[in-house]
């Protein structure tokens, strides 16, 4: 904002002290935040150039929030929990767990830094189906869904009251009727075209719907910048899901925008259903004045049938200076002995994540890697699309997913260790969102995965050095300006 010396005295004094306000404002409150530094100037920069747009776009989506945690897993709500966590406490103090698990030292610093630092319990009897077509997911939710007894929770960033959403509503509705409990918790701007009237019935009958952070005013909420991206549902306390599919038409049928909806999700068995449980019951109880107050044994029945897969469950949020799921990504790609497998739809990472991508390269790792050919967030994409493409010329294989759209969220290390869940690599996923990933420590499900991969590939595009030189120069502005807004994105 500039300031007019020729106009009368009086405008120039107001126009002094807006700026000065502006910029004493924004420099304590950004500087408040503690942001990185990248974002921080990119705020400064937008709030001062744009003093009235800028300070209003700040304080709707660039705010912070308190890092007191704002989830809690009380000793009233989950009395065994601290036990539990003594006993693997112990179990990690014996070397012999660790080398059962891994032979990978970076992997098994991992664990136990996941362990200590997250509170994310190791499951060793972990049972896991795996679904990359959206419809196959769905239909075996369903089934489960109709054999509830006890409770279903379920929390999706997307839930739209669409055909499919409709056919999961009238399941939970059936469920309801038959006596099961049901909590239905999603994210207020994820699914902004989702009324509460459309659940009156539901609620009505004695289910229980919730938003996260929901917003007084139709999509006004100064939060609204930090979202729930966890998928998680958990049926009678012995079957959870997770993963990369949201509720909504577009993740199980061809569309003309997207086409195909490839992703990644898991069905669990086991004991690692006590953690996306716990994960639920704490996103619940933090929005919901009517909290889960004290989980009986049906919510963590005991003798949990599952499988022999060794896993961790790892969540994030902007609520916690750690960014545990960021550090579990650098830390996989740091410990990557021969090869790293990633599918993300963004890849927007900050200069750590881009860095140790780089020098696993350099060290003689291969990176492969596949992202969309089309956009969902158009800035978004052309961010990705730079700096995917950047790793190119350090001998990274990029791909370009040409049958639809690429959705999943995986990272596989050497063909032996394994990420799937609800995080992209980009600092809205590492800094801005909650977050839900599993860690699978397991070579049968990690090859599958990596199969999985393979087949994909074989309806891609490598983007190479000569290809991407022979971008347009739109396509090349749109990068620049991606690229100068990215740490914003």
């Amino acid at each position: 904002m500039s300031i007019n010396f020729s106009a009368p005295i009086e405008v120039v004094v107001y126009e002094i002290i807006i700026v000065a306000i502006n910029f004493i404002l924004s420099c304590v409150i950004i500087f408040r935040e503690r942001k990185n530094t990248t974002s921080t100037w990119a705020w400064l920069f937008v709030v001062n150039v744009f003093p009235i747009f800028g300070f209003i776009l700040y304080l709707l989506v660039g705010r912070g929030i308190s890092h007191r945690k704002i989830f809690n897993l009380r000793d009233e709500v989950r009395p065994i929990y601290e036990n539990e966590l003594a006993v693997m406490g112990e179990l990690l103090d014996e070397p012999r767990l660790l080398a059962r698990i891994t032979k990978n030292y970076g992997i098994g610093q991992l664990i136990h830094f996941l362990f200590e630092e997250e509170k994310a319990v190791i499951s060793t009897n972990t049972g896991i189906d795996l679904y990359v077509d959206g419809r196959e997911k769905f239909n075996h939710l369903i089934q489960d869904i109709q054999k509830a007894k006890h409770h279903i929770h379920m929390e999706y960033y997307i839930f739209r009251f669409d055909n499919l959403g409709k056919e999961i509503y009238r399941e939970l509705l059936e469920a309801v009727k038959r006596g099961v409990e049901v909590r239905l918790l999603i994210d207020a701007w994820g699914s902004h075209g989702t009324s509460k009237k459309d659940f009156y019935e539901f609620e009505k009958l004695g289910g229980h719907f919730a938003y996260f952070f929901p917003s007084l005013i139709s999509r006004l909420n100064p939060r609204f910048n930090y979202r729930l991206h966890r998928k998680i549902v958990v049926i009678d306390g012995v079957i959870a899901y997770t993963g990369g599919f949201n509720v909504g038409d577009e993740y199980v049928t061809v569309t003309k925008k997207f086409g195909y909806w490839r992703d990644t999700h898991l069905r669990l068995t086991g004991d690692i259903v006590y953690s996306l449980q716990d994960r639920f019951v704490m996103d619940w109880n933090s929005q919901h004045y009517d909290e889960i107050k004290k989980l009986a044994q049906d919510y963590y029945p005991a003798a949990i049938q599952g499988g022999h897969l060794v896993t961790q469950f790892v969540s994030s949020g902007p609520d916690e200076r750690k960014q545990q799921i960021k550090y579990s990504y650098m830390k996989m790609i740091n410990s990557a002995q021969r090869e790293i497998i990633i599918q993300t739809p963004y890849y927007i990472p900050d200069q750590p994540v881009h860095d140790a991508l780089k020098l696993a390269l350099m060290s003689g790792v291969r990176v492969k890697m596949l992202i969309p050919n089309k956009p969902d967030h158009m800035l978004v994409y052309w961010a990705t699309y730079f700096y995917a493409a950047s790793l190119v010329s350090y001998g990274a294989e990029v791909y370009t997913y040409e049958d639809g759209f690429i959705h999943a969220k995986t990272l596989i290390i050497d063909g032996g260790y394994s990420s799937v869940g609800s995080a992209n690599f980009d600092n809205r996923s590492f800094q801005l969102d909650f977050e839900g990933n599993m860690l699978i420590y397991d070579r049968n499900f990690s090859q599958k995965l990596r199969d999985d991969f393979l087949q994909d590939l074989k309806v891609s595009r490598q983007l190479t050095a000569e290809r991407y030189s022979q971008r347009s120069y739109l396509i090349r502005f749109k990068e620049g300006i991606a690229r100068l807004i990215s740490p914003l994105l």
